[in-house]
């Protein structure tokens, strides 16, 4: 999408408000919190409520999520728990462990002995690597995209939208935590974010495809690309790095890419943060 008007942003952000705390927030501002959460909207955009006030409301209740979380294991002990992982093998290519166990299990195998022998020898360990790597990746995204999310000039979302995931200089971005693709240049992906930008576009898999604007953090051992697993953990380098593309990044019309998929050509907006080591 192209770079949206300040009553447009206001708009997405209330929507990204649970009804029950938008009747709250309401009631903040000062009018009433009666009706559907479309019409509580309607009369918020209406009224020209203070921005700022939606705003640190917004982040309140985010934070009070973190601290719910944080009532489990606190970031400290996440952390260190994810210190125990030793080594980041997929073991099957993610998000296609049923597939494989229809084609070289079910489908393939016709004696019972077989199966379960098999299943022993090789699948409880794909299982299992599948698992702890899903795990990694999960729970590091948090630790990242909670810090992301606590920076002052980002607003977070406190209900799931489809593409948005954070609010960064007066704009919606789909927060993306990824590595470096195996296929792309190392070299040009740190020269050219932008172009790396375009290539994830169009690389995207058709039953996620997306034109909403993204914010992606890519994250890359240059000497090691396939070691890059664990400089997602080294969390003080990435919150260093997180905080300063922040603290010095805004949003503009450069921003904006141009890119094909399936013969259709869209714009969206995008950055680029490049977290290398």
């Amino acid at each position: 999408m192209p770079l949206l008007s300040q009553k447009e942003v206001l708009n997405l952000k209330l929507g990204c408000i649970k009804a029950p705390q938008l009747r709250i927030l309401a009631s903040n501002l000062g009018l009433s919190n009666k009706g559907s959460a479309t019409e509580i909207i309607k009369r918020i955009l209406k009224s020209q409520g203070d921005e700022k006030i939606i705003d640190t409301f917004i982040k309140q209740k985010y934070t009070e999520t973190i601290q719910k979380r944080r009532t489990i294991i606190s970031d400290e002990d996440l952390k260190k728990e994810l210190g125990k992982v030793k080594t980041f093998s997929w073991g099957v290519v993610q998000g296609q462990l049923d597939q494989k166990i229809q084609t070289e299990y079910v489908r393939k195998i016709v004696r019972y002995e077989d199966l379960i022998n098999n299943v022993k020898a090789k699948l409880q360990g794909d299982v299992t690597n599948y698992v702890i790597c899903t795990w990694f990746n999960h729970w590091t995204t948090v630790l990242i995209e909670d810090h992301i999310s606590t920076h002052p000039k980002v607003i977070p979302t406190i209900k799931n939208i489809k593409g948005i995931d954070i609010f960064f200089d007066g704009q919606p971005f789909d927060l993306k935590v990824t590595y470096l693709p195996r296929e792309y240049d190392p070299i040009d992906a740190v020269r050219n974010p932008s172009r790396l930008a375009v290539w994830m576009y169009e690389n995207q898999g058709a039953q996620r495809f997306g034109a909403d604007n993204r914010l992606f953090v890519v994250l890359l051992d240059k000497d090691n690309p396939e070691r890059s697993w664990e400089l997602k953990r080294d969390f003080t380098l990435v919150f260093r790095k997180i905080d300063n593309f922040f603290d010095r990044e805004s949003v503009s019309k450069k921003d904006e890419i141009i890119f094909t998929f399936k013969r259709k050509t869209y714009t969206a907006v995008t950055k680029v943060l490049m977290i290398t080591k």
